[in-house]
């Protein structure tokens, strides 16, 4: 694995998967798996939930629990209707159709997941131009926003969507700040623009801001957020929105082949999720926060402490004799999963199912390997 390099100018690495084929087996109950917050399992609650949801036919409309669900997530989030849809991936472009022409250009931060991790879909689906800027640590400036918008002129496309993220995957789990969301708001208004808020991880974001996620979902037109990260169901996403908004997002859905009828069994988790998950996330903050520090005292580990504001720690590896996919390996042998992100770089995301006996058997892991 130390061979292996990362696609030039990307920063993705290309042995991901290779790397878990690599992996030595271990039994899951010694398995402690920081790879994401997808790996989460549904708690009993929610198993008990699926199993007596009731459902319907939710291409008709007539799934209780998928309208439910979808009641609950647009009266949270302070919008009018919500769309139960499969994956953040397919929120986050369904969103997109709905809001743009072929031939527009989109405004969005250059690591941004929907940009990097959605196989091409805003070209291939929506066929726009995107047009990305380097946030810090994956948060765009206002000003940056402002200089890159286009005039009016028959050679340019124009802008129609601005597209943020919070908390922001590869930046570190970073947030926006309320009014830098607010001064982007602003100016995509001024200029007739519209914005998403690709909130994945939004009620992380509320929680590390202090701020109820109505008031931030309140800058921007159409939001989704996930169910299957954090809050522990496992499947979908919520997007919300203008109720003129969620019909056109219905029609992209089902085109994307989005239309899953008796979907209650689905939803029956997510409203589980919603309404008992979200405060216990802090848990999963203060577990990121002692494993930050405890990566930033070991010899050849240097990670930046700022950006650790959720529940994702990327750390650099800076070793002559280790690199990060090595690393990777080494953590694999003592039942331990993370990913390299970059030949130098490791990212680990606390989630509910590692607590922090875990979390103190990661360090101490990396303590006997680092020496």
């Amino acid at each position: 694995m130390s061979t292996s390099r990362n696609r030039e100018g990307t920063g993705i690495h290309t042995s991901w998967f290779e790397e878990e084929r690599l992996m030595p087996p271990t039994s899951s109950d010694q398995v402690v798996d920081l790879r994401s917050d997808t790996v989460t399992k549904p708690t009993p609650e929610m198993r008990r939930a699926m199993a007596e949801a009731e459902v319907g036919d939710d291409v008709f409309g007539e799934d209780p629990t998928v309208n439910r669900l979808e009641a609950l997530a647009a009266e949270r989030l302070g919008k009018e209707a919500g769309l139960f849809v499969v994956s953040g991936t397919m929120g986050n472009q369904v969103s997109v159709l709905a809001q743009t022409q072929r031939g527009d250009e989109i405004i969005l931060e250059e690591g941004s997941h929907v940009f990097n991790f959605e196989v091409a879909a805003l070209v291939v689906l929506s066929a726009v131009q995107p047009r990305t800027l380097r946030g810090r640590y994956g948060i765009l400036d206002p000003e940056d926003v402002r200089r890159a918008l286009r005039g009016p002129n028959i050679h340019l496309p124009r802008n129609t969507l601005v597209v943020v993220e919070s908390s922001h995957n590869r930046g570190g789990g970073t947030v926006y700040p309320p009014e830098t969301l607010r001064a982007i708001r602003c100016i995509a208004t001024a200029h007739g623009m519209a914005v998403h808020l690709d909130g994945a991880r939004l009620f992380n974001a509320g929680l590390a801001t202090g701020t109820p996620v109505r008031e931030l979902a309140a800058q921007a037109d159409s939001v989704t957020f996930c169910l299957s990260k954090g809050l522990g169901a496992p499947v979908g996403s919520v997007v919300v929105g203008t109720r003129a908004f969620i019909d056109r997002a219905r029609r992209a859905r089902k085109m994307l082949g989005g239309g899953m009828r008796q979907a209650g069994i689905l939803a029956a988790a997510g409203l589980v999720a919603l309404e008992t998950m979200v405060d216990r996330l802090r848990e999963d903050h203060e577990n990121a926060r002692v494993l930050a520090e405890g990566l930033a005292a070991l010899p050849g580990i240097v990670v930046d402490l700022a950006r650790v504001q959720t529940n994702i720690v990327i750390f650099n590896v800076e070793r002559r004799d280790l690199d990060a996919p090595g690393l990777i390996l080494k953590l694999a042998e003592q039942g331990i999963k993370a990913l390299s992100i970059s030949q130098d770089s490791i990212r680990m995301v606390t989630h509910k199912d590692v607590e922090r006996g875990g979390i103190l058997r990661v360090l101490e892991a990396l303590r006997t390997i680092l020496g």
